[in-house]
């Protein structure tokens, strides 16, 4: 549906300003930010995306995603019996088989999300992009995050963009679709909120804003584009669509924040890890020294939190 992204404007500057009206907003204290945290930590998908990534370091990956949080931690909580556990492990497509074993052998249920689609650059034939993604499902991912081909949003090609994501969500089968937008490198809010739409028509089951590897990655301003746009789409077709930031997200007060915007912006509903994600690979280290200080009243040394 063209005619829905042909006339599109975003007011930046409006935007901009809501933006800095977000970091602004007082954060939760006390119990209800320990809440939040343990809310944030089940939204989280867990990542290692490094060229020296070795089969142990992504078991050690997938022990800390059972266990993210210390248990004494979560028994003074009360929650230790609540199953917590990050939303999902992501790893390179040759990675996957390491990942699922190790967490089979853990005896948990955690996805595996793999990227895909050449990633970070996208810049590699569709053919490619499409064969990865197979291979990456007949390994074991649960999730493929695909990356899409930023020249076809910077040279307006919309309907080669829908085409590349609509067989790109084909090669996924029954694995869910998160795609990334790549927001930072797409020129415009109005070319991310059409980018957004373009992705939800195609079939993705989550947009995402960043690989994580570009210069700027998930902001507010953009992460309100976004969301605007997967509203949008849900009031036209009854569709849900989930909403994934990434790259950057480093403190357990950002990713309050974040939460606080999709509960604003698209509701309670939106706050599960059915429809959430945030990525990220050190977040988890600051929510459990985070937890631990509202436990203990004190902070963290090293040997505290080996794991994180």
């Amino acid at each position: 549906e063209l005619g829905w992204i042909s006339k599109v404007h975003v007011n930046r500057p409006a935007v901009v300003r809501h933006a800095e009206r977000i970091k602004k907003w007082r954060t939760v204290k006390g119990h209800w930010q320990a809440a939040w945290l343990l809310k944030a930590v089940t939204c989280i998908d867990l990542t290692t995306l490094s060229g020296d990534d070795t089969p142990s370091n992504v078991h050690r990956l997938c022990f800390k995603a059972k266990h993210p949080i210390r248990e004494d931690l979560l028994k003074a909580l009360d929650m230790h019996d609540k199953g917590i556990t990050v939303g999902a492990v992501c790893v390179y497509p040759t990675r996957v088989i390491d990942a699922v074993n190790a967490l089979k052998a853990a005896g948990c249920n955690i996805p595996v999300a793999s990227v895909a689609a050449g990633f970070p650059s996208g810049q590699t034939p569709l053919e490619t992009k499409l064969a990865e993604i197979k291979l990456a499902v007949q390994y074991g991912a649960r999730e493929i995050d695909i990356v899409i081909s930023r020249s076809l949003v910077l040279t307006g090609q919309w309907e080669g963009l829908y085409e590349e994501i609509r067989r790109c969500r084909e090669a996924c089968g029954e694995a869910h679709m998160k795609t990334i937008l790549a927001t930072g490198e797409l020129g415009s809010l109005a070319n991310v909120y059409k980018a957004s739409m373009i992705a939800m028509m195609a079939g993705s089951d989550f947009i995402k804003t960043s690989t994580g590897k570009e210069v700027e990655n998930a902001t507010f301003p953009v992460g309100i584009v976004m969301m605007r746009a997967i509203r949008e789409f849900y009031w036209q077709t009854g569709n849900k669509v989930g909403f994934k930031p990434a790259g950057g997200i480093r403190t357990a007060k950002e990713a309050i924040t974040w939460l606080m915007l999709v509960k604003e912006e698209l509701g309670v509903e939106w706050l599960t890890p059915e429809l959430f994600r945030l990525g990220a690979s050190s977040l988890l280290e600051d929510i459990e020294k985070q937890i631990f200080y509202h436990v203990t009243g004190s902070y963290a040394l090293k040997h505290d939190l080996a794991m994180a």
